[in-house]
């Protein structure tokens, strides 16, 4: 195996995308084995890497002290460590146990070597997958919740033959396109499958989960309060409502039942019932995909988040064109999502913020006790690190050099 102090700038490299340390890649590109390691704590404190490093360079120190450690072991291999020597002096022509010629002049005769010790830190990343499954649970109920309200919303919504849709300037420029809706759905589902096959492959994905989930959560919950509270005519005379059930609960819980194993989508047929307009929840999803995909890829990737962003941007547009949405409902779900995301992800990427206080306006809304439970043990942005789904985690112990005691006898 080369030493370490003989890496070139390229075996850097290689060594950080093999620990997954991807974005230290850029600022430490020009480094060698000998400059990587005499990194110390006073390096992450200045830029390049405190622009890069998210928990004051702490894993990457801890790194890089093992491998001070696997270095240090290599320099002493050939006869030196535990007392071997390279030949038996003073005419002995037996070795004894563990390479000591005896007990007499013991401390003479070893090579007492000093050991760097690794400080063993908790990570500033848990997992904590039960807070994530709570996260999955809130989400879950919110959107079955809104799958109710529907239901009753659709009751109350007034025919088309008496209140016609109300004017809306978008549908006097572009006409009626029969099509758009399905390219917005489609685009919708190809924007959640990216996400959900990048969000595997993140290496805090239980972390970043539950930002999804939580927030996808509540901006439904939302939907669910403005949807209610006002109960807009149908956008265009072209929608075929679901006749109303007038009280029948049987009917309507299968009828809640088909559109939830539908997944709302009228692609899908199971989305016959109307109401459901102020505000988008096809544009909530489009939106907040595309903001997480975008948050959690690499600077690199420009291309994929202008893909994505293609995406978003096209099925949003055919929303309005197929006129199933007023402008208006577009516009608020637009407004809510991105918002929400933002603030959510200011108030978990400082400190600061996740206490309450006079001086802390956020601490004020009435989220913020379950936001401080999901993040209360993440110290600083989250990095963008991937790794393999369920892949094996050797633990930090298995990873270290194991020495073991000299029996002197």
């Amino acid at each position: 195996m080369k030493k370490v102090v003989e890496w070139s700038a390229k075996d850097v490299t290689d060594w950080l995308n093999k620990e997954g340390m991807h974005e230290y890649i850029d600022a430490l590109c020009h480094l060698d084995g000998s400059a990587l390691l005499g990194l110390t704590e006073a390096d992450f404190q200045k830029p390049p890497l405190c622009l890069v490093s998210s928990d004051g360079g702490q894993q990457m120190l801890e790194r890089v002290e093992t491998l001070r450690i696997e270095n240090h072991m290599e320099a002493h291999k050939n006869g030196h460590a535990n007392g071997h020597a390279s030949g038996l002096p003073n005419g002995t022509s037996k070795p004894q146990r563990n390479g000591i010629l005896g007990n007499k002049d013991i401390s003479k005769e070893m090579v007492h070597i000093h050991m760097p010790t690794v400080e063993v830190k908790h990570s500033s990343f848990p997992a904590e997958w039960g807070k994530t499954g709570i996260a999955f649970l809130y989400a879950v109920v919110c959107f079955v919740t809104t799958t109710v309200v529907i239901s009753v919303v659709h009751e109350r919504v007034p025919p088309k033959e008496h209140t016609p849709p109300l004017p809306d300037k978008f549908f006097d420029l572009f006409n009626r396109v029969e099509w758009a809706f399905s390219i917005c759905e489609i685009n919708g589902m190809l924007l959640v499958g990216l996400w959900l096959i990048q969000w595997s492959l993140l290496k805090y994905r239980s972390i970043i989960g539950r930002r999804f989930f939580f927030i996808v959560g509540t901006l439904y919950l939302y939907r669910c309060i403005t949807m209610y509270i006002t109960t807009l005519p149908v956008p265009g005379m072209h929608f075929k409502c679901s006749p109303k059930l007038l009280g029948n609960w049987e009917a309507q819980a299968r009828r809640i039942m088909k559109m939830i194993a539908g997944g709302g989508l009228s692609i899908t047929g199971s989305h016959t019932m109307c109401g459901d307009y102020l505000y988008s929840g096809h544009t909530v999803m489009l939106t907040l995909t595309y903001l997480f995909i975008k948050e959690y890829s690499p600077k690199r990737f420009w291309w994929y988040q202008w893909f994505c962003l293609a995406l978003s941007a096209v099925g949003i547009f055919c929303i309005l064109l197929a006129h199933d949405h007023y402008t208006v409902d577009v516009v608020v779900a637009y407004f809510i999502t991105t918002r929400l995301f933002w603030w959510y992800h200011t108030l978990a990427n400082q400190q600061s913020l996740k206490e309450m206080s006079q001086s802390n306006p956020f601490s004020r809304v009435w989220w913020y006790r379950l936001f401080q439970y999901f993040e209360e043990n993440v110290n600083g942005v989250v990095p963008r690190n991937y790794q393999p789904p369920f892949s094996w985690r050797v633990s930090q112990w298995s990873r270290s050099v194991k020495y073991s005691r000299l029996d002197i006898q």
